[in-house]
């Protein structure tokens, strides 16, 4: 037997023989395949969630998680969902593979949800739509195809600061990422000005990504006019937008005002890679429902980029999942369960809205100093606390309040039994 040197150390052993049969010599391997292998370090929420697992303070929160929870800090399912899964049950529906791109019905239904129906994209088949793994598989699809086919720099240029996984998915795809000035740390809001100047600098034919609506991890998002003066900027720079959409109707509760910037660069004329995700408009966390869109200049380039698109996921994971397509497929084709899931989808959004109202006035009445209207400015899941490292140290280990270290809370983790606690502990932290 021939084995490798590094593999094998210079120790060896007589195996015991059996019924007179002469024992065999064998080499002991020293190390494994993976010894060179090194620890990676935790996941950041994660290692919240572990941490508040651990604490016995009964007044503990956790505000690491970025999913949505009911007033009782309880998961929530949408009763227009599980009407719709109801629907899917009784069908009786197979099992069966889902084609490469996804459900027709489904991608259909995504894409109008997004640019609104009788969108002229729409109407011209410009639209490139493929079922992806929820967010972040779309994300990682759109990714693929930017580095095969993209005709400018194989870079993206991020928000700073940006949801956590966007860099290592860009990354992991071979693209280049880069930042422009997106958060202002004073005012605890956008810094539009520093934006402009930075985007302003980006070289042409480069790829921008942009959040649709409530910015991870701020909360933070252009006016509707700033996002005009973007659209007319980044087209006279002649970069290409790709927009991040995870929270469309979540945001503001409206699925109109919340894909306001997408819509409007497309009737400013640009064409643009789309990501869509339903984990948090209709609760499908486990279920990865999502969708990547190409828009392209007709409809027979839309063909080419499609079939491309299905060349590049077919080795990745080959089928997209069914049944959360089948659950957004129901509530979004039947106009009584949509019209109720639209009702579901503003309540959460209300929800988070009203709570952050809540801490922002506990915070006045309890005499704190310092500005807060940051909390009811920012919009979606997320905000941007404004405490620095220090501050986040002493209300987790004070407090039992966990958040991340760079002040950035979940709003879902914040209801009406202990808001008033968490006030408390943020303004002893910050006086």
């Amino acid at each position: 037997m021939v084995s490798s040197p590094a593999l094998i150390s210079a120790s060896k052993t007589l195996l015991r023989g059996c019924n007179g049969v002469p024992g065999v010599l064998v080499q002991r391997a020293s190390s494994s395949w993976w010894s060179d292998v090194k620890m990676g370090p935790p996941d950041a929420i994660l290692g919240i969630a572990e941490a508040f697992k651990k604490d016995p303070n009964p007044k503990k929160i956790n505000l690491g998680a970025g999913t949505y929870r009911d007033d009782n800090g309880k998961p929530y399912v949408l009763p227009s969902v599980l009407k719709a899964e109801q629907r899917v049950i009784e069908n009786r529906m197979d099992k069966e593979y889902s084609p490469i791109s996804g459900s027709p019905e489904f991608t259909k239904l995504a894409i109008e949800l997004a640019l609104g129906e009788g969108n002229p994209v729409l109407a011209a088949r410009r639209n490139a739509t493929a079922q992806c793994i929820s967010g972040t598989g779309s994300l990682r699809v759109a990714a693929a195809f930017l580095n095969s086919f993209f005709p400018g720099p194989r870079e993206i240029w991020l928000p700073s600061p940006t949801w956590g996984n966007h860099v290592p998915i860009f990354k992991h795809s071979g693209l280049t990422c880069s930042t422009y000035r997106y958060y202002d740390p004073k005012s605890c809001g956008l810094n539009f000005a520093a934006m402009l100047e930075d985007i302003n600098k980006i070289p042409e034919r480069s790829v921008i990504l942009l959040h649709a609506c409530a910015h991870n991890p701020t909360g933070v998002d252009p006016r509707p006019e700033q996002w005009k003066e973007l659209s007319v900027l980044i087209k006279k720079r002649n970069l290409f937008p790709f927009f991040d959409m995870a929270y469309q109707g979540f945001a503001s509760g409206n699925i109109d005002n919340d894909a306001f910037a997408v819509r409007h660069f497309l009737a400013d004329g640009h064409n643009c890679i789309l990501t869509q995700s339903f984990a948090k408009n209709m609760g499908l966390y486990g279920e990865r429902a999502g969708a990547m869109t190409v828009v392209a200049n007709d409809s027979e380039e839309a063909e080419r980029v499609m079939s491309q698109v299905k060349i590049l996921i077919r080795p990745m994971y080959s089928n997209p999942p069914i049944h959360g397509a089948r659950l957004v497929t129901e509530v979004l084709k039947d106009k009584q369960l949509r019209s109720e899931w639209l009702k579901d989808v503003k309540g959460m959004a209300d929800r988070i809205i009203g709570v952050r109202a809540d801490l922002r006035s506990a915070l006045e009445k309890l005499g704190s100093k310092r500005n807060w209207q940051h909390i009811t400015d920012q919009i979606g899941m997320f905000c941007f606390t404004g405490l620095n490292q220090e501050q986040c140290e002493r209300i987790i280990k004070e407090y039992s309040v966990y958040l991340t270290k760079d002040g950035r809370i979940s709003m879902s983790g914040v209801n009406s039994k202990n808001v008033h606690y968490l006030a408390e502990a943020i303004h002893a932290v910050t006086k």
